[in-house]
């Protein structure tokens, strides 16, 4: 999949510019504030509709105006235009696929696969659990509409449930044993079918990450990801497991008013050379493993849709060492259409370029290619 051409009105400090894209590496080059990862915050809206960090549409459009479009051209089997256009008067956001409208975000996400990394990243290997279930929810549900399907069901089962809950401790209802079965049991249902997608998930996943991290780092370390749900079940009914485990807590649950066990409990631990990264993780290695888990995502995608996702690199090379940033530049070739913002790319000549790739300078809101 290649986007080939990009235009942005009125998002950010952009009011009005187009851009035209290489099929390879694509260099996006300016100072800080000259809007060049807003370039890459547009490219994620037409993927997914959403912004990369802002909260609410409202916060990205530009100064003093109403609105905000961007528009993409993808080229895969067909060509396709998207459109995302948002309405501050309106507060609602429309995104348009070839000019039909389309109202979910389930029907949106996965068709044009898109993979990200960038220095927000470090709370992969550094944050909560939920950081990292939310990274492998986000990799899983662009490659299965029925992982995200059931994602959706499992989190209003937990909101239903958890509302329940919560009536019991706070002593406004004590009649809640019909309904809290019936939401007991779909969320069973829902819980096992995402350990079960995770599981295997993992089975192919690890491949593409161990990989990716031999072309970083060659065979210097030895890293490993693993999965822990149900408090680090192992056996083979997972069914019965998140029963009993949901019948022994059940006077927690209502004490405190919360669900207590599963896959919204799970954690994913990395290791190096068998010590827990996130306790023991030199700076590098963090950086090292949270590349290689990109990289390895971007493979892990390609392999099941067919697909090439779009890859946005986030002023990432800055915080690695020139080693390193060889090895990765030299990986990129293998990948595809990528898209790289960098503050000074005379600082970086060990980076690999070639005739095919590009280099766009953002120089005071205007565009230049090299």
């Amino acid at each position: 999949m290649i986007l080939s051409s990009l235009q942005l009105k009125n998002l950010r400090n952009h009011k009005n510019i187009s851009l035209v894209f290489s099929d390879g590496l694509n260099y996006i080059v300016g100072e800080n504030g000259a809007g060049k990862t807003t370039l890459l915050e547009a490219i994620y809206y037409l993927c997914t509709t959403k912004s990369l960090f802002a909260k609410t549409d409202n916060e990205v459009i530009s100064f003093s105006e109403e609105a905000f479009e961007i528009t993409g051209e993808f080229r895969d089997k067909s060509n396709s235009t998207v459109r995302v256009y948002f309405s501050q008067a309106e507060n609602k956001k429309y995104y348009f696929d070839n000019n039909k409208s389309i109202g979910r975000l389930s029907e949106v996400i996965g068709k044009y696969p898109v993979v990200l990394l960038t220095p927000a990243d470090h709370s992969i290997t550094q944050g909560s659990p939920a950081d990292r279930r939310k990274f492998v929810d986000s990799i899983i549900s662009q490659v299965s509409s029925t992982y995200l399907k059931i994602l959706l069901d499992y989190n209003r089962c937990l909101r239903q449930r958890a509302s329940l809950l919560n009536q019991v401790k706070e002593g406004r209802r004590n009649d809640v044993d019909i309904e809290l079965k019936a939401w007991t049991e779909k969320l069973v249902i829902s819980g096992v079918e995402l350990i079960k997608h995770k599981i295997n998930f993992l089975k192919d996943f690890i491949d593409h990450f161990n990989e990716s991290y031999k072309k970083i780092l060659k065979e210097k370390e030895i890293p490993n990801i693993e999965y822990r749900y149900l408090n680090n079940y192992r056996s083979a009914d997972i069914h019965q497991e998140f029963v009993d485990q949901l019948d022994s807590l059940r006077s927690d649950e209502f004490r405190r008013g919360t669900n207590l066990v599963g896959p919204h409990k799970d954690e994913f631990i990395f290791s190096i050379n068998d010590i827990n990264l996130k306790q023991f993780g030199s700076q590098g290695q963090h950086k090292t493993f949270q590349t290689a888990l990109r990289f390895a995502e971007f493979f892990y995608i390609k392999s099941i849709t067919g697909k090439s996702p779009l890859l946005l690199l986030d002023d990432v090379f800055g915080e690695l060492d020139a080693e390193r940033v060889s090895r990765i530049s030299s990986y990129l070739p293998e990948v595809g259409q990528t898209f790289i913002t960098m503050t000074d790319l005379p600082n970086f000549s060990f980076l690999r370029k070639s005739s095919e790739d590009r280099i766009i300078y953002i120089e005071e809101k205007k565009i230049r290619y090299a």
